[in-house]
Protein backbone atom coordinates (compact mmCIF):
# COMPACT_ATOMS: atom_id res chain seq x y z
CA UNK A 1 0.00 0.00 0.00
CA UNK A 2 3.02 2.50 1.13
CA UNK A 3 5.64 0.68 -0.91
CA UNK A 4 6.29 3.75 -3.78
CA UNK A 5 5.08 6.46 -1.16
CA UNK A 6 8.63 5.38 0.59
CA UNK A 7 10.23 4.11 -2.86
CA UNK A 8 10.43 0.39 -1.18
CA UNK A 9 10.88 -2.35 -3.73
CA UNK A 10 8.86 -4.59 -0.91
CA UNK A 11 7.28 -4.65 2.00
CA UNK A 12 10.02 -4.27 5.15
CA UNK A 13 7.62 -5.57 8.20
CA UNK A 14 6.19 -8.29 6.92
CA UNK A 15 5.86 -11.13 9.89
CA UNK A 16 6.12 -13.86 7.82
CA UNK A 17 9.72 -14.92 8.09
CA UNK A 18 11.60 -14.55 4.97
CA UNK A 19 15.49 -15.51 5.22
CA UNK A 20 16.70 -12.08 3.36
CA UNK A 21 14.98 -9.81 6.11
CA UNK A 22 17.53 -12.18 8.60
CA UNK A 23 19.21 -9.46 11.16
CA UNK A 24 22.42 -10.67 12.32
CA UNK A 25 23.00 -8.08 15.09
CA UNK A 26 21.77 -8.88 18.78
CA UNK A 27 23.90 -12.35 18.72
CA UNK A 28 21.77 -13.71 16.59
CA UNK A 29 24.19 -13.87 13.94
CA UNK A 30 26.69 -15.83 16.61
CA UNK A 31 23.90 -17.97 16.87
CA UNK A 32 23.21 -18.84 13.75
CA UNK A 33 27.39 -19.41 13.48
CA UNK A 34 26.74 -21.60 16.36
CA UNK A 35 24.15 -23.58 15.52
CA UNK A 36 25.91 -24.62 12.27
CA UNK A 37 29.11 -25.83 14.11
CA UNK A 38 27.41 -27.98 16.14
CA UNK A 39 25.50 -29.48 13.34
CA UNK A 40 28.09 -30.48 11.27
CA UNK A 41 30.53 -31.34 14.10
CA UNK A 42 28.26 -34.12 15.06
CA UNK A 43 27.57 -32.43 18.56
CA UNK A 44 24.29 -34.30 19.46
CA UNK A 45 21.01 -32.61 20.07
CA UNK A 46 20.69 -28.66 20.33
CA UNK A 47 17.91 -26.10 21.66
CA UNK A 48 17.19 -22.76 20.87
CA UNK A 49 14.73 -20.95 23.06
CA UNK A 50 12.97 -17.52 23.01
CA UNK A 51 10.13 -15.42 23.82
CA UNK A 52 6.82 -15.59 21.27
CA UNK A 53 7.91 -13.41 18.18
CA UNK A 54 12.07 -13.03 19.38
CA UNK A 55 12.99 -14.63 15.70
CA UNK A 56 13.22 -18.13 15.98
CA UNK A 57 11.21 -19.39 13.34
CA UNK A 58 13.03 -16.87 10.73
CA UNK A 59 16.66 -18.42 12.53
CA UNK A 60 15.41 -22.03 11.55
CA UNK A 61 14.22 -21.05 7.81
CA UNK A 62 17.95 -19.31 7.60
CA UNK A 63 19.80 -22.10 9.23
CA UNK A 64 18.04 -24.56 6.46
CA UNK A 65 19.40 -22.23 3.55
CA UNK A 66 22.84 -21.67 4.97
CA UNK A 67 23.79 -25.66 5.88
CA UNK A 68 26.25 -27.04 3.54
CA UNK A 69 24.83 -29.04 1.02
CA UNK A 70 25.90 -32.11 2.42
CA UNK A 71 22.98 -31.92 4.98
CA UNK A 72 20.19 -32.85 4.65
CA UNK A 73 17.51 -30.92 6.37
CA UNK A 74 13.79 -32.37 7.72
CA UNK A 75 11.55 -29.48 9.18
CA UNK A 76 8.90 -30.46 11.02
CA UNK A 77 6.42 -27.44 12.14
CA UNK A 78 3.26 -29.34 13.55
CA UNK A 79 4.16 -29.67 16.96
CA UNK A 80 0.86 -31.07 17.72
CA UNK A 81 2.26 -34.67 15.60
CA UNK A 82 1.86 -37.93 17.43
CA UNK A 83 4.39 -39.96 17.90
CA UNK A 84 3.52 -42.43 15.01
CA UNK A 85 2.46 -39.11 12.99
CA UNK A 86 6.23 -37.77 13.67
CA UNK A 87 7.65 -40.67 12.63
CA UNK A 88 5.87 -41.04 9.55
CA UNK A 89 6.47 -37.20 8.18
CA UNK A 90 10.52 -38.09 9.16
CA UNK A 91 10.30 -41.42 6.99
CA UNK A 92 8.47 -39.43 4.52
CA UNK A 93 11.11 -37.14 3.94
CA UNK A 94 13.83 -39.88 3.98
CA UNK A 95 11.94 -41.76 1.42
CA UNK A 96 10.90 -44.60 3.71
CA UNK A 97 8.26 -46.73 3.07
CA UNK A 98 6.01 -46.66 6.47
CA UNK A 99 2.63 -47.87 5.39
CA UNK A 100 1.79 -50.62 7.93
CA UNK A 101 5.00 -50.46 9.70
CA UNK A 102 4.54 -50.51 13.16
CA UNK A 103 6.92 -48.68 15.65
CA UNK A 104 9.52 -51.16 16.12
CA UNK A 105 9.90 -51.90 12.06
CA UNK A 106 9.64 -48.03 11.04
CA UNK A 107 12.61 -47.36 13.66
CA UNK A 108 14.33 -50.09 12.24
CA UNK A 109 14.14 -48.45 8.52
CA UNK A 110 14.57 -45.50 9.49
CA UNK A 111 18.04 -46.71 11.17
CA UNK A 112 18.53 -48.25 8.15
CA UNK A 113 18.30 -45.16 5.57
CA UNK A 114 20.41 -42.90 7.75
CA UNK A 115 23.09 -45.56 7.67
CA UNK A 116 23.20 -45.43 4.00
CA UNK A 117 23.05 -41.70 4.07
CA UNK A 118 25.78 -41.65 6.68
CA UNK A 119 27.91 -44.00 4.21
CA UNK A 120 27.76 -41.50 1.25
CA UNK A 121 29.13 -38.92 3.67
CA UNK A 122 25.96 -37.13 4.39
CA UNK A 123 24.58 -35.57 7.15
CA UNK A 124 20.89 -35.39 8.22
CA UNK A 125 19.32 -33.14 10.36
CA UNK A 126 15.83 -32.63 12.06
CA UNK A 127 14.32 -29.30 12.92
CA UNK A 128 11.87 -29.08 14.60
CA UNK A 129 9.69 -25.66 15.48
CA UNK A 130 7.55 -25.24 18.32
CA UNK A 131 9.03 -28.29 20.06
CA UNK A 132 7.41 -26.40 23.14
CA UNK A 133 4.09 -27.48 22.54
CA UNK A 134 4.54 -31.00 21.28
CA UNK A 135 2.95 -33.97 23.34
CA UNK A 136 4.89 -34.74 25.95
CA UNK A 137 4.95 -38.61 24.28
CA UNK A 138 5.99 -37.13 20.93
CA UNK A 139 9.13 -35.00 23.05
CA UNK A 140 10.05 -38.35 25.03
CA UNK A 141 10.28 -40.11 21.34
CA UNK A 142 12.62 -37.63 20.20
CA UNK A 143 15.29 -39.14 22.97
CA UNK A 144 14.17 -42.61 21.08
CA UNK A 145 15.29 -41.08 17.73
CA UNK A 146 18.60 -39.43 19.21
CA UNK A 147 19.92 -43.39 19.94
CA UNK A 148 19.92 -43.85 15.71
CA UNK A 149 23.95 -44.01 15.74
CA UNK A 150 26.74 -45.43 14.27
CA UNK A 151 29.51 -46.89 16.60
CA UNK A 152 31.28 -43.27 16.98
CA UNK A 153 28.76 -40.34 15.34
CA UNK A 154 24.72 -39.70 15.57
CA UNK A 155 22.92 -40.55 12.42
CA UNK A 156 20.09 -37.99 13.65
CA UNK A 157 20.93 -34.65 14.48
CA UNK A 158 18.06 -32.77 16.25
CA UNK A 159 17.39 -29.23 16.94
CA UNK A 160 14.24 -28.30 19.19
CA UNK A 161 13.00 -24.64 18.95
CA UNK A 162 10.47 -23.78 20.96
CA UNK A 163 9.33 -21.23 24.16
CA UNK A 164 10.53 -21.12 27.21
CA UNK A 165 7.55 -23.51 28.32
CA UNK A 166 10.21 -26.19 26.27
CA UNK A 167 12.58 -25.71 29.03
CA UNK A 168 9.64 -26.40 31.60
CA UNK A 169 9.08 -29.81 29.94
CA UNK A 170 12.82 -30.68 30.08
CA UNK A 171 12.73 -30.67 34.06
CA UNK A 172 9.96 -33.26 34.12
CA UNK A 173 11.54 -35.95 36.12
CA UNK A 174 10.28 -38.36 33.21
CA UNK A 175 12.38 -35.98 30.55
CA UNK A 176 15.74 -36.16 32.69
CA UNK A 177 16.94 -38.41 29.67
CA UNK A 178 16.01 -36.65 27.02
CA UNK A 179 17.44 -33.25 28.86
CA UNK A 180 20.83 -34.75 29.51
CA UNK A 181 21.46 -35.68 25.29
CA UNK A 182 21.03 -31.94 24.69
CA UNK A 183 24.82 -30.46 24.57
CA UNK A 184 24.41 -26.86 23.08
CA UNK A 185 21.14 -24.34 24.03
CA UNK A 186 20.73 -21.03 23.07
CA UNK A 187 18.35 -18.64 24.00
CA UNK A 188 16.83 -15.82 21.86
CA UNK A 189 16.67 -12.32 24.47
CA UNK A 190 14.47 -9.34 22.82
CA UNK A 191 17.03 -7.03 21.14
CA UNK A 192 18.00 -4.21 23.30
CA UNK A 193 17.12 -0.67 22.78
CA UNK A 194 20.63 0.30 21.42
CA UNK A 195 20.08 -2.50 18.20
CA UNK A 196 16.32 -1.34 17.47
CA UNK A 197 17.36 1.05 15.00
CA UNK A 198 19.83 -0.75 13.24
CA UNK A 199 16.92 -3.19 12.90
CA UNK A 200 14.52 -1.36 11.40
CA UNK A 201 17.22 0.60 9.08
CA UNK A 202 18.23 -2.57 8.10
CA UNK A 203 14.93 -4.10 6.95
CA UNK A 204 14.44 -0.55 4.97
CA UNK A 205 17.66 -1.20 2.82
CA UNK A 206 16.95 -4.76 2.49
CA UNK A 207 13.16 -3.50 0.94
CA UNK A 208 14.67 -1.10 -1.17
CA UNK A 209 14.61 2.46 0.90
CA UNK A 210 17.67 4.87 -0.16
CA UNK A 211 16.85 7.73 1.65
CA UNK A 212 17.55 9.37 4.80
CA UNK A 213 16.90 7.63 8.44
CA UNK A 214 12.82 7.41 8.40
CA UNK A 215 12.30 6.70 11.75
CA UNK A 216 13.21 9.24 14.74
CA UNK A 217 14.39 8.97 17.86
CA UNK A 218 11.40 9.50 19.87
CA UNK A 219 9.40 7.06 16.72
CA UNK A 220 11.71 4.46 17.85
CA UNK A 221 11.59 5.14 21.85
CA UNK A 222 7.90 4.50 21.89
CA UNK A 223 8.63 1.32 19.60
CA UNK A 224 10.83 -0.06 21.38
CA UNK A 225 8.73 0.20 25.16
CA UNK A 226 5.47 -1.46 23.00
CA UNK A 227 7.80 -4.08 21.54
CA UNK A 228 9.69 -5.09 24.86
CA UNK A 229 12.57 -5.66 21.54
CA UNK A 230 10.62 -8.38 20.37
CA UNK A 231 11.25 -8.88 16.70
CA UNK A 232 7.18 -9.49 15.75
CA UNK A 233 6.10 -6.38 17.70
CA UNK A 234 8.65 -4.51 16.31
CA UNK A 235 7.54 -5.52 12.83
CA UNK A 236 3.81 -4.79 13.17
CA UNK A 237 4.10 -1.27 15.04
CA UNK A 238 6.89 -0.17 11.90
CA UNK A 239 4.46 -1.53 9.17
CA UNK A 240 1.51 0.61 10.74
CA UNK A 241 3.55 3.90 11.93
CA UNK A 242 4.53 3.81 8.18
CA UNK A 243 0.87 3.17 7.01
CA UNK A 244 -0.08 5.88 9.28
CA UNK A 245 2.26 8.63 7.62
CA UNK A 246 1.35 7.28 4.28
CA UNK A 247 -2.37 8.19 5.29
CA UNK A 248 -1.02 11.48 6.47
CA UNK A 249 0.67 11.94 2.80
CA UNK A 250 3.60 12.75 4.64
CA UNK A 251 7.39 11.42 4.43
CA UNK A 252 8.29 12.24 7.91
CA UNK A 253 7.71 9.51 9.90
CA UNK A 254 6.92 11.41 13.60
CA UNK A 255 6.51 10.05 16.84
CA UNK A 256 2.56 11.08 16.31
CA UNK A 257 2.01 8.07 13.85
CA UNK A 258 4.20 5.95 15.70
CA UNK A 259 1.78 6.84 19.02
CA UNK A 260 -1.38 6.14 16.47
CA UNK A 261 -0.05 2.65 15.69
CA UNK A 262 0.50 1.54 18.47
CA UNK A 263 -2.86 2.76 20.25
CA UNK A 264 -4.36 0.85 17.26
CA UNK A 265 -2.34 -2.56 17.67
CA UNK A 266 -3.55 -2.57 21.53
CA UNK A 267 -6.74 -3.47 20.09
CA UNK A 268 -5.57 -6.08 18.21
CA UNK A 269 -2.58 -7.99 20.23
CA UNK A 270 -3.62 -7.56 23.39
CA UNK A 271 -7.59 -6.99 23.41
CA UNK A 272 -8.16 -10.08 20.27
CA UNK A 273 -11.03 -7.59 19.09
CA UNK A 274 -13.36 -9.22 16.91
CA UNK A 275 -12.66 -8.10 13.22
CA UNK A 276 -16.33 -6.43 13.10
CA UNK A 277 -15.22 -4.47 16.90
CA UNK A 278 -11.59 -3.41 14.85
CA UNK A 279 -13.66 -2.28 11.68
CA UNK A 280 -15.87 -0.12 13.88
CA UNK A 281 -12.82 1.30 16.40
CA UNK A 282 -11.11 2.28 13.12
CA UNK A 283 -14.55 3.93 12.22
CA UNK A 284 -14.13 5.75 15.55
CA UNK A 285 -10.77 6.58 15.31
CA UNK A 286 -11.40 8.41 11.48
CA UNK A 287 -14.08 10.28 12.31
CA UNK A 288 -11.81 11.88 15.60
CA UNK A 289 -9.63 13.10 12.91
CA UNK A 290 -6.93 10.73 12.87
CA UNK A 291 -5.13 9.82 9.78
CA UNK A 292 -4.31 6.75 10.64
CA UNK A 293 -7.94 5.34 10.82
CA UNK A 294 -8.53 5.20 6.90
CA UNK A 295 -5.41 3.30 6.08
CA UNK A 296 -5.79 0.60 9.07
CA UNK A 297 -9.36 0.02 8.33
CA UNK A 298 -8.53 -0.66 4.96
CA UNK A 299 -5.79 -3.16 5.56
CA UNK A 300 -7.27 -4.80 8.83
CA UNK A 301 -10.80 -4.80 7.94
CA UNK A 302 -12.57 -8.04 7.23
CA UNK A 303 -13.60 -7.81 3.33
CA UNK A 304 -17.34 -8.33 2.89
CA UNK A 305 -19.14 -10.97 1.00
CA UNK A 306 -19.50 -8.94 -1.80
CA UNK A 307 -17.62 -8.40 -5.11
CA UNK A 308 -16.35 -5.17 -3.74
CA UNK A 309 -13.91 -7.58 -2.25
CA UNK A 310 -12.45 -8.23 -4.94
CA UNK A 311 -9.77 -5.16 -5.46
CA UNK A 312 -8.86 -6.22 -1.54
CA UNK A 313 -7.92 -9.37 -1.93
CA UNK A 314 -6.41 -8.20 -5.39
CA UNK A 315 -4.24 -5.77 -3.57
CA UNK A 316 -2.60 -8.66 -1.03
CA UNK A 317 0.34 -10.10 -2.69
CA UNK A 318 1.23 -13.54 -2.51
CA UNK A 319 4.72 -14.15 -0.48
CA UNK A 320 7.69 -13.28 -2.44
CA UNK A 321 9.07 -16.55 -1.34
CA UNK A 322 5.78 -18.51 -3.18
CA UNK A 323 6.34 -19.28 -6.57
CA UNK A 324 3.66 -19.33 -9.07
CA UNK A 325 2.26 -23.04 -9.24
CA UNK A 326 2.98 -25.20 -11.94
CA UNK A 327 -0.09 -26.70 -13.55
CA UNK A 328 -0.61 -30.04 -11.62
CA UNK A 329 1.14 -33.30 -12.68
CA UNK A 330 0.01 -36.09 -14.75
CA UNK A 331 -1.06 -38.81 -12.03
CA UNK A 332 -1.92 -37.15 -9.19
CA UNK A 333 -3.91 -38.93 -6.93
CA UNK A 334 -7.74 -37.55 -7.01
CA UNK A 335 -9.85 -36.61 -4.34
CA UNK A 336 -13.83 -36.78 -3.93
CA UNK A 337 -15.56 -33.34 -4.28
CA UNK A 338 -17.08 -31.49 -1.33
CA UNK A 339 -20.26 -32.96 0.66
CA UNK A 340 -22.49 -30.86 2.01
CA UNK A 341 -22.64 -30.73 5.23
CA UNK A 342 -26.22 -32.54 5.23
CA UNK A 343 -24.58 -35.58 3.77
CA UNK A 344 -22.70 -36.17 7.16
CA UNK A 345 -23.23 -36.09 10.88
CA UNK A 346 -22.82 -32.46 12.69
CA UNK A 347 -20.02 -31.62 15.07
CA UNK A 348 -19.55 -28.56 16.85
CA UNK A 349 -16.52 -29.84 18.58
CA UNK A 350 -14.72 -29.20 14.81
CA UNK A 351 -16.42 -25.75 14.36
CA UNK A 352 -13.80 -23.25 12.45
CA UNK A 353 -12.77 -20.71 15.26
CA UNK A 354 -11.11 -18.47 12.64
CA UNK A 355 -12.85 -14.99 13.19
CA UNK A 356 -9.86 -13.31 12.58
CA UNK A 357 -10.08 -14.26 8.99
CA UNK A 358 -12.57 -12.21 8.61
CA UNK A 359 -15.89 -12.96 6.86
CA UNK A 360 -15.36 -16.71 8.72
CA UNK A 361 -18.31 -17.44 11.07
CA UNK A 362 -16.67 -17.37 15.00
CA UNK A 363 -16.34 -20.20 17.15
CA UNK A 364 -19.88 -20.45 18.37
CA UNK A 365 -21.15 -21.68 15.33
CA UNK A 366 -19.88 -24.10 13.10
CA UNK A 367 -19.26 -23.39 9.59
CA UNK A 368 -22.05 -23.99 7.02
CA UNK A 369 -22.36 -24.63 3.35
CA UNK A 370 -24.00 -21.25 2.99
CA UNK A 371 -20.35 -19.45 3.44
CA UNK A 372 -20.13 -20.17 0.00
CA UNK A 373 -22.24 -17.18 -0.54
CA UNK A 374 -19.35 -15.30 -0.33
CA UNK A 375 -18.46 -15.88 -3.93
CA UNK A 376 -15.52 -16.89 -5.97
CA UNK A 377 -12.97 -13.95 -5.15
CA UNK A 378 -13.51 -15.36 -1.36
CA UNK A 379 -11.51 -18.63 -1.49
CA UNK A 380 -10.28 -18.31 2.06
CA UNK A 381 -14.14 -18.77 3.30
CA UNK A 382 -15.01 -21.04 0.91
CA UNK A 383 -12.07 -23.30 1.71
CA UNK A 384 -13.21 -23.03 5.55
CA UNK A 385 -16.89 -24.33 5.06
CA UNK A 386 -15.12 -27.63 3.08
CA UNK A 387 -12.85 -28.14 6.03
CA UNK A 388 -15.71 -27.86 8.07
CA UNK A 389 -17.46 -30.15 6.41
CA UNK A 390 -14.09 -32.24 6.06
CA UNK A 391 -13.94 -32.13 9.75
CA UNK A 392 -17.83 -32.84 10.37
CA UNK A 393 -17.47 -35.92 8.36
CA UNK A 394 -16.26 -38.86 10.76
CA UNK A 395 -14.85 -41.22 7.75
CA UNK A 396 -10.95 -42.10 8.34
CA UNK A 397 -8.68 -41.03 5.39
CA UNK A 398 -5.73 -38.47 5.14
CA UNK A 399 -4.50 -35.65 3.51
CA UNK A 400 -1.76 -34.08 2.50
CA UNK A 401 -0.90 -30.91 4.66
CA UNK A 402 0.93 -28.24 2.36
CA UNK A 403 1.35 -25.41 5.24
CA UNK A 404 0.30 -23.61 8.36
CA UNK A 405 0.01 -19.77 9.01
CA UNK A 406 -1.49 -17.56 11.29
CA UNK A 407 -5.28 -16.53 10.25
CA UNK A 408 -4.90 -13.03 10.69
CA UNK A 409 -3.04 -13.44 7.72
CA UNK A 410 -6.04 -12.99 5.54
CA UNK A 411 -4.12 -11.71 2.14
CA UNK A 412 -1.16 -14.30 2.79
CA UNK A 413 -3.78 -17.03 2.81
CA UNK A 414 -6.11 -15.84 -0.35
CA UNK A 415 -2.85 -15.73 -2.45
CA UNK A 416 -1.47 -18.94 -1.65
CA UNK A 417 -4.90 -20.95 -2.02
CA UNK A 418 -5.06 -18.86 -5.39
CA UNK A 419 -1.94 -20.50 -6.52
CA UNK A 420 -2.51 -24.13 -5.17
CA UNK A 421 -5.90 -23.83 -6.59
CA UNK A 422 -4.59 -23.80 -10.00
CA UNK A 423 -2.21 -26.47 -9.62
CA UNK A 424 -4.37 -28.98 -7.68
CA UNK A 425 -7.97 -27.91 -8.13
CA UNK A 426 -9.34 -25.69 -5.42
CA UNK A 427 -11.96 -28.13 -4.53
CA UNK A 428 -9.48 -30.72 -3.48
CA UNK A 429 -8.08 -27.82 -0.82
CA UNK A 430 -9.23 -27.31 2.73
CA UNK A 431 -8.50 -24.69 5.80
CA UNK A 432 -8.91 -26.41 9.09
CA UNK A 433 -8.31 -25.05 12.61
CA UNK A 434 -4.89 -26.46 14.22
CA UNK A 435 -3.46 -25.78 17.49
CA UNK A 436 -0.22 -22.72 18.39
CA UNK A 437 1.62 -21.70 20.44
CA UNK A 438 0.09 -18.17 20.47
CA UNK A 439 -3.38 -18.84 19.57
CA UNK A 440 -5.05 -20.84 16.99
CA UNK A 441 -3.61 -21.31 13.91
CA UNK A 442 -5.17 -22.47 10.08
CA UNK A 443 -3.92 -25.45 8.10
CA UNK A 444 -4.21 -25.94 4.21
CA UNK A 445 -5.27 -29.55 3.10
CA UNK A 446 -4.69 -31.02 -0.40
CA UNK A 447 -7.32 -33.99 -1.16
CA UNK A 448 -8.85 -36.73 0.88
CA UNK A 449 -7.38 -40.27 0.05
CA UNK A 450 -8.42 -43.62 1.15
CA UNK A 451 -4.96 -44.33 2.49
CA UNK A 452 -1.50 -43.21 3.20
CA UNK A 453 0.18 -44.53 0.00
CA UNK A 454 -2.35 -43.00 -2.18
CA UNK A 455 -1.54 -39.72 -0.20
CA UNK A 456 2.23 -40.32 -0.43
CA UNK A 457 1.81 -40.80 -4.49
CA UNK A 458 -0.07 -37.23 -4.27
CA UNK A 459 2.51 -36.01 -2.00
CA UNK A 460 5.20 -37.17 -4.53
CA UNK A 461 3.52 -35.49 -7.60
CA UNK A 462 3.27 -32.00 -6.00
CA UNK A 463 4.44 -29.48 -8.02
CA UNK A 464 7.53 -28.07 -6.83
CA UNK A 465 6.05 -24.59 -6.16
CA UNK A 466 3.88 -26.18 -3.19
CA UNK A 467 6.64 -27.84 -2.01
CA UNK A 468 8.40 -25.01 0.24
CA UNK A 469 6.71 -25.26 3.40
CA UNK A 470 7.81 -29.44 3.91
CA UNK A 471 4.19 -31.18 3.33
CA UNK A 472 3.37 -33.91 4.68
CA UNK A 473 1.15 -37.11 4.51
CA UNK A 474 -1.65 -36.81 7.34
CA UNK A 475 -4.68 -39.01 8.92
CA UNK A 476 -7.85 -37.00 8.94
CA UNK A 477 -8.32 -38.38 12.59
CA UNK A 478 -5.28 -36.91 13.84
CA UNK A 479 -6.84 -33.80 12.01
CA UNK A 480 -10.29 -33.43 13.63
CA UNK A 481 -8.28 -34.50 17.58
CA UNK A 482 -5.84 -31.64 16.38
CA UNK A 483 -9.08 -29.12 15.70
CA UNK A 484 -10.55 -30.04 18.65
CA UNK A 485 -7.55 -28.88 20.51
CA UNK A 486 -7.60 -25.75 18.52
CA UNK A 487 -11.37 -25.10 19.12
CA UNK A 488 -11.75 -22.53 22.12
CA UNK A 489 -14.34 -24.23 24.70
Amino acid sequence: MYLEHFGLREAPFRITPHTEFFFSGANRGATLEALMYAITAGEGMVKVTGEVGSGKTMLCRVLMERLPESVETIYLAVPSLTRDEMLAAIAADLEVESAGANTTKLLRALQERLIEIHSGGRQVVALIDEAHAMPLATLEEIRLLSNLETGKEKLLQIVLFGQPELDQHLALPHMRQLKERITHSFALAPLPAREVRDYVNFRLRAAGYHGPDLFGEEALRLIVEASEGLTRRINIYADKTLLAAFAAGTHTVTSDHARAAISDTQIVVNRRASPRRLAAAFAGVLVAGAVIGFGLAQFLAPPAPNPANAAVIAEAPSPASQPTAAPAPAGTASAPADSPAASGPTNPAVAIPVAAIGSAPSSATPVAPAAAAAGPDDPVSLRLAAGHDLLSDPSPGFAVQLMVTDPKERGYLAGYLADAGKALGADRLYVVPTPGADGTRVGVLYGTFHDRDEAARALAALPAGLTQFKPFVRSLDGVRDEARRATPP
